[in-house]
C-alpha cells in the first residue's frame, strides 16, 4: 500500500480529551477518530489491526472446533426478561422502542439469544456437545466512558457459547477454550495472565479472566511470587490467620475529638494501624443492619461480603441516619461493646486481641478490647480484600500486585440460562435433561487498546509483528530527484508484496525526519530507508522498531524480506 492513497491522519498533538497512553496514541496515529461519548470510528490503519486480532482469534476458534454464527445485535425483550436480566442489567443497558411501541434492547451479550436458538434446534443429546461463537458489536452504555477504546461503550467482542449434557462434558470443553485463549493471546505476543476471577452479573461457577499486563490496567491483580497462582483482586480468598494472642490490657474509653479513621485514631494513639478494628455497617438479608469487622489497614472486599447470607445483595451501606438512630453515635466511633447489631469478622479482624475501636459515642474510642471478653466472639467469614505481602491461597509464596487490562472471561455458567429459557433436550433414555452451559467472552476491540498500553515507547506505538498494520515500512529519501532511488524503491515494494510481506511504501515526498516520526508513531515493526548515499556502497539503511539504533544492510532484497518475515 502507499501511504499517498491511504487516509492516515496522523498528529503531533496529544488529543485534550486522551487520558491513557493508548487512546492518545490511538487518536495521534490516525487509528481511530471519536464521534461521540464512548463511539469510535476505525480509520483504515486502525481498522487493519482490528482484523488482524479478529483473524487470530477466529483461526483459534475454530480449531477448537468452534462454530461461527453471527446473531441479531438488537434483542427483544422478552428474552431478557425470562432470564430475569431485563430489570439487573440497570442502566448499562440500552433499551429501546419499535415503530410498534415494542421493547427492545441493544444487546451487551448474548447469553438469551443463542440460548433461545438451541432451544428451537437442538432436541436430543446426540446433538450435543456444541459450541457457537461471534464476533459482533455490542453497546454497554457506561456511565464514564473516558478511556477510548478500553471504556467504550460500542465495541467488537468475540463471544462463544457452549452446551453439554452433564457438567463433566462443560468442564472438559472449559479447558479446551482455556488452551484456544492461550493460543490467541500467545500468538498476539503480549504478556498476560490468567487469574481467578468472580462470575458477575453472569452467573456461573468456575470463573477465569485474561488480562494483559499494564501499569495502566484497571483491574489490580493478586500474584504469587512462589507459584503461579493468580486472581483478580476481587476474588482472591484470604488465608485465615494465626491464632489469637492472649489479652494483657484492659478496655478503657479514651478522648478521640475529631477522630473519626482509624489512620487518625493510631496516629494519636501512637499505634500500629493494625491494631485498630473499624466496622462497616451494610443492610442485612432480613432487612436489618449488619456490622463487618474489619482491620483497620484492610479494605472491604464488597463481592465477598453480599455473598455471605445475612448480607443483602447487591452490597447496600446503610445510610448515616439510620447508624446514628441504631447505634446513638455517627459512623467513625462505632465500636464492637455493646454493639446493637450482629458482627461479622474478617479472619484478620478476629485474631486481633487488646484492639483499638469505636466506643459507640462521639469524640471516644475504646482501647485493650478483646473478643469473648469484652464482647461476643463474632461470626468469621472472609471479608476482605487480598493485601501485598499476604500468603499466597496455594500456600506457595506471598502476594505481590500487578496491574491487568482484562481481555477475556471464560465461565462455567451451568444451567443459569438454559433453565431461565426453559431448555430441555432428551438423553439417551429418553428423559429430559436441562443442559449445561458455558460462556468464553474475548475484547476483540479492546485488546488493540491493551496492546498499546503494554507495547510503546516515547515515539508511539510498538506493534508486536502479529497485529502490526504493516510488517515493513519503506521510508525512500529523494524519491522525486533520484532514479537510483527510485528504481530500488519500487523493486523492493515489489518483491515484498511478491513474498507476502504487508508494505506500506511512503512516498508522499515528506522530509525524512518526519516519515521517521510517522512509522515509529504508528509502530510499524521493521523499516528500510533507501538514499543515494548507502545505495552507493550497494546497502539499505534498516531498523527493527524495537531497536534503538538503525544499521547498514546489503540490499539482498530476499535475505532482507527473510529477515522481516522472521520478526
Amino acid at each position: 500500500m502507499r501511504l499517498s492513497h491511504m487516509l492516515v491522519p496522523t498528529t503531533r498533538e496529544t488529543p485534550a480529551e486522551a487520558e491513557l497512553v493508548s487512546h492518545q496514541l490511538m487518536l495521534r496515529a490516525g487509528l481511530i477518530r471519536r464521534l461521540g461519548s464512548g463511539l469510535y470510528t476505525w480509520m483504515p490503519m486502525g481498522l487493519r489491526v482490528l482484523q488482524k486480532i479478529t483473524a487470530i482469534v477466529r483461526e483459534e476458534m475454530n480449531r477448537a472446533g468452534a462454530q461461527e454464527v453471527l446473531m441479531p445485535s438488537v434483542h427483544p425483550a422478552e428474552l431478557w426478561q425470562a432470564s430475569g436480566r431485563w430489570d439487573q442489567m440497570g442502566a448499562e443497558m440500552l433499551r429501546l422502542k419499535d415503530r410498534h411501541k415494542r421493547d427492545y434492547c441493544y444487546g451487551p451479550t448474548h447469553e438469551e439469544v443463542v440460548t433461545h436458538h438451541v432451544k428451537q434446534d437442538v432436541r436430543s443429546w446426540k446433538q450435543l456437545p456444541l459450541n457457537l461463537y461471534q464476533i459482533q458489536t455490542k453497546f454497554r452504555d457506561e456511565i464514564r466512558p473516558r478511556f477510548g477504546l478500553m471504556r467504550a461503550r460500542e465495541f467488537v467482542m468475540k463471544d462463544a457459547y457452549s452446551f453439554h449434557m452433564d457438567h463433566d462434558d462443560l468442564a472438559r470443553e472449559y479447558g479446551v477454550m482455556r488452551l484456544a485463549y492461550q493460543r490467541i493471546f500467545d500468538r498476539l505476543g503480549v504478556d498476560y495472565r490468567i487469574v481467578q476471577a468472580d462470575t458477575g452479573n453472569i452467573g456461573g461457577t468456575a470463573s477465569e479472566e485474561f488480562h494483559v499486563v499494564a501499569g495502566a490496567g484497571e483491574d489490580l491483580l493478586a500474584v504469587s511470587d512462589g507459584s503461579p497462582y493468580a486472581a483478580n483482586v476481587e476474588a482472591a480468598p484470604c488465608v485465615a490467620s494465626s491464632a489469637r494472642a492472649e489479652a494483657r490490657q484492659t478496655a478503657q474509653d479514651v478522648a478521640t475529638p475529631g477522630r473519626a479513621t482509624c489512620a487518625a485514631v493510631a496516629e494519636l494513639l501512637a499505634l500500629p494501624l493494625e491494631q485498630t478494628l473499624k466496622l462497616v455497617v451494610v443492610e442485612g438479608s432480613d432487612g436489618n443492619l449488619v456490622a463487618l469487622a474489619l482491620r483497620g489497614d484492610h479494605e472491604l472486599n464488597e463481592i465477598k461480603a453480599e455473598r455471605h447470607p445475612a448480607v443483602a445483595a447487591p452490597l447496600q451501606l446503610a445510610e448515616g441516619t439510620r447508624i446514628e438512630s441504631v447505634f446513638g453515635c455517627a459512623p467513625g466511633y462505632l465500636g464492637v461493646r455493646n454493639c446493637p447489631v450482629p458482627v461479622i469478622a474478617d479472619h484478620s479482624a478476629a485474631a486481633l486481641a487488646d484492639f483499638v475501636c469505636g466506643a459507640n459515642r462521639h469524640d471516644f474510642h475504646t482501647t485493650g478490647v478483646n473478643w469473648g471478653r469484652d464482647c461476643p466472639e463474632p461470626e468469621v467469614a472472609d471479608l476482605r480484600n487480598i493485601a501485598e505481602g499476604d500468603p499466597s491461597p496455594d500456600g506457595k509464596g506471598h502476594i505481590r500486585f500487578l496491574r491487568g487490562i482484562e481481555v477475556g472471561h471464560i465461565f462455567q455458567l451451568g444451567e443459569k440460562y438454559t433453565r431461565a429459557l426453559e431448555l430441555t433436550v432428551l438423553d439417551a433414555e429418553g428423559a429430559s435433561v436441562t443442559p449445561q452451559m458455558g460462556c468464553y467472552g474475548i475484547g476483540v476491540s479492546r485488546i488493540a487498546a491493551a496492546v498499546v498500553e503494554q507495547c510503546h515507547d516515547d515515539q508511539g506505538i510498538c506493534w508486536p509483528q502479529a497485529v502490526a498494520p504493516f510488517a515493513l515500512v519503506i521510508c525512500p529519501i529523494g524519491l522525486d530527484r533520484s532514479e537510483a532511488v527510485r528504481a530500488a524503491t519500487e523493486q523492493l515494494y515489489a518483491d515484498a508484496q511478491a513474498a507476502g510481506v504487508e508494505v506500506l511504501l511512503d512516498d508522499r515526498g515528506l522530509r525524512p525526519g518526519v516519515m521517521f516520526a510517522d512509522s515509529e508513531l504508528l509502530g510499524i515493526p521493521h523499516r528500510v530507508v533507501i538514499g543515494d548515499k548507502a545505495l552507493a556502497d550497494g546497502q539499505y539503511e534498516y531498523r527493527r522498531r524495537s531497536d534503538s539504533e538503525a544499521q547498514r544492510v546489503l540490499s539482498d532484497h530476499a535475505a532482507l524480506l527473510d529477515r522481516i518475515r522472521a520478526g
